[in-house]
């Protein structure tokens, strides 16, 4: 049996406007219909733009880099 419902893309979700009936799960398809564009340039982080006169370091990126908690008993190796 199909079934359409409506529902609204966003930020990478599907929100659906109801809960479908007798489906507890199935392949979909999502069609998009008339898409509106966002401007978002002014709401992230570009590279550079915080940098000031002292630049990161080569020394600086292997301090911060993660090698696995030898306490969290995930098996690092």
């Amino acid at each position: 049996m199909l079934q359409t419902i409506q529902g609204l893309y966003r930020n990478g979700k599907v929100e659906l406007a109801e809960i479908p009936q007798d489906i507890t799960e199935s392949q979909v398809f999502v069609t998009f219909f008339k898409p509106q564009s966002v401007s978002l340039a002014s709401q992230f982080m570009a590279f550079g733009m915080f940098s000031g006169s002292q630049q990161s370091t080569e020394a600086d990126f292997r301090d911060a880099e993660f090698n696995g908690d030898i306490d969290d008993a995930l098996g690092w190796t």
